[in-house]
């Protein structure tokens, strides 16, 4: 799905939007690194790809690896992404009408301003959850708009303190388990004020 959306569209500094490295898009925020989205990806994978599967791209930036979710969601799913700067969102429609039009245009993926501490509890719950930023603490809000079965992938920690990329699944009993998944660095997930 990677092939199918250009990182150049998506990369405010032409330069960079290649290298196998995070960089600034502009307000504080950044594109993750294109291994990281590979990771995201191969985590959700049997979530997303199923017909009619919900998901949350929380921290959704650029655009970019929501518009991945978009390609790989299976048929009649939808791909929700939500970013907290007003700019930000503004501007990852503008990326996807570049040369990936139709995910915006038949509805596949919608880009909206939202907290991401607070999710989209409206269009929850979801089946997979990807979270672009790191959590001080796993937010309980995010975990209850997961579905049975769903899994969310979340950096959790401060910008002090060490940062750990969690994997978070319920179960179809509604149990809820936790697993490391390594070491991670990433901006803040900024709250709505």
């Amino acid at each position: 799905v990677m092939a199918k959306v250009d990182r150049g569209d998506y990369s405010e500094d032409q330069t960079q939007a290649y290298n196998d490295n995070p960089h600034s898009i502009g307000w504080g925020a950044t594109i993750s690194a294109p291994h990281m989205h590979v990771a995201a990806l191969e985590k959700l994978e049997d979530r997303v790809a199923r017909d009619g599967a919900r998901v949350l791209d929380v921290g959704s930036g650029s655009g970019y690896l929501t518009a991945c979710f978009g390609y790989l969601v299976g048929k009649g799913g939808k791909v929700y992404g939500i970013d907290v700067i007003p700019q930000l969102v503004d501007r990852s429609k503008h990326n996807v009408m570049r040369h990936n039009a139709e995910l915006l245009q038949n509805g596949t993926v919608s880009l909206a301003v939202g907290d991401g501490w607070k999710g989209d509890p409206q269009h929850s719950p979801f089946d997979a959850i990807h979270v672009g930023a790191a959590a001080e603490s796993l937010p309980q809000l995010l975990v209850d708009q997961l579905a049975p079965g769903g899994r969310m992938i979340i950096p959790v920690g401060s910008q002090t303190q060490a940062q750990v990329l969690m994997q978070v699944d319920k179960a179809a009993d509604g149990s809820v388990t936790q697993e490391s998944l390594g070491g991670v660095i990433y901006v803040p997930l900024v709250r709505k004020s």
